[in-house]
C-alpha cells in the first residue's frame, strides 16, 4: 500500500466542495486535494478510491506558462483528462484558499485535454463561476444501436430532428434529446442495456435532455446515467454533458435543472460569447481541513 506522505509531515490541505448549487447538499460533490505535489500516481488513485466520490481532483504546479495552476482528475477506477463539475469546484477551493490569478477575474486550468479558462459567469450571477466548454468532438450514434438505445431508456421513438450524438472533450457522453423534460424525468434506465450501450458506442455514458415548458423551473431537464463496477448510477450534476449539449445548441443561452429524480437541485447556466459556450454554476465548500494518510 502505497503511503502518502508530504516533505515535512502527513498532512495535506482538504476541501470537499458542493458543485452546481448555492444550497449546501443539493449538488454534486467534489473532493480537492490542494496541495498535491509530491504524489505518485498510485497515491492519487488511492485517495481517490477512498474518497468514494464520483471525482478527485490533485492541485500541482503548472507546467505551462500561462497556467494558474495544473489538476488531476481521478474516479474512483480511473484518470479523466476533463471532467465538468471537478473544474469549477477546483477552482472555487482555490480561489477561496487565497489563489490570486494571473488575470483578474479569469483562472486557467492546465489539465489533461490542455488550458481551460474559468471566470466570473458571464451573468454575473454572485458567487459563480463558468469553464469554457472544450472542443467537442460530435458524430452521429450508429443508427444501428437505436433500439439498444431505446431498449436502455425504455422509451419508444425519438424526436427525428434530434438525432443521438455520441460528443467527446476528453470525456464521452452519448447525447440524447428527447421531446420533453416530463420524458425525461419518466425514464427509468435499464443498467445491463446501459453497460453495452456504453460498451458498443465508445462512451463514458448517456446524458438525456428534455425542454420545459415556458415557465418552468429552467429551460431544459438533464439526466446523466453511467455504469461503474456493474451498477447503474445516475450523476447529481454533470460539468461535461452540459457542455457537451451546448455544443449541440450554438448560440442558445439556458438554465438546467440536473438532479431532480435523485433528490438533488442542481443548477447550471449556459452562456455564449464570441469564444463559444460557458457552463456557469454556484458552488459550496462543505468540508475544508485537512487529509492525514
Amino acid at each position: 500500500m502505497p503511503t502518502c506522505r508530504t516533505r515535512n509531515d502527513m498532512t495535506r490541505r482538504f476541501k470537499q466542495i458542493d458543485v452546481f448549487t448555492s444550497v449546501p447538499l443539493k449538488g454534486n460533490p467534489l473532493a480537492v486535494i490542494l496541495d498535491a505535489d509530491g504524489l505518485g500516481d498510485e497515491q492519487m488513485q488511492s485517495i481517490a478510491r477512498w474518497t468514494n466520490l464520483s471525482e478527485t481532483t490533485f492541485v500541482l504546479p503548472a507546467s505551462d506558462p500561462a497556467a494558474d495552476y495544473r489538476v488531476r482528475i481521478f474516479t474512483t477506477q480511473e484518470e479523466f483528462p476533463f471532467a465538468g463539475h471537478p473544474t469549477l469546484g477546483t477552482a472555487h477551493a482555490l480561489l477561496e484558499a487565497g489563489l490570486q490569478p494571473k488575470t483578474p477575474g479569469v483562472l486557467v486550468q492546465q489539465c489533461g485535454i490542455g488550458l481551460v479558462p474559468v471566470r466570473m459567469a458571464a451573468n454575473g450571477e454572485h458567487g459563480a463561476l463558468g469553464f469554457r466548454a472544450p472542443p467537442a468532438q460530435l458524430d452521429a450514434m450508429e443508427i444501428g444501436l437505436l433500439p439498444l438505445l431505446q431498449a436502455t431508456l425504455g422509451i419508444g421513438s425519438l424526436p427525428a430532428q434530434h438525432p443521438p450524438v455520441v460528443a467527446n472533450m476528453g470525456i464521452c457522453w452519448l447525447v440524447v434529446r428527447l421531446a420533453s423534460a416530463a420524458d425525461c424525468l419518466a425514464v427509468v434506465p435499464d443498467g445491463v442495456a446501459l453497460a453495452e450501450l456504453m460498451r458498443r458506442s465508445a462512451s463514458d455514458g448517456v446524458a438525456i435532455y428534455g425542454a420545459h415548458a415556458a415557465g418552468g423551473p429552467a429551460g431544459l431537464e438533464v439526466r446523466a446515467f453511467t455504469v461503474e463496477n456493474g451498477m447503474l448510477l445516475e450523476d447529481p450534476v454533470t460539468g461535461s454533458a452540459n457542455a457537451c449539449i451546448a455544443r449541440l445548441l450554438p448560440g442558445q443561452d439556458y438554465r438546467v435543472r440536473q438532479g431532480t429524480a435523485i433528490g438533488r437541485d442542481g443548477r447550471v447556466t449556459v452562456v455564449h460569447d464570441a469564444d463559444g459556450p460557458w457552463i456557469c454554476g454556484q458552488s459550496v465548500t462543505i468540508i475544508d481541513g485537512t487529509l492525514t494518510c
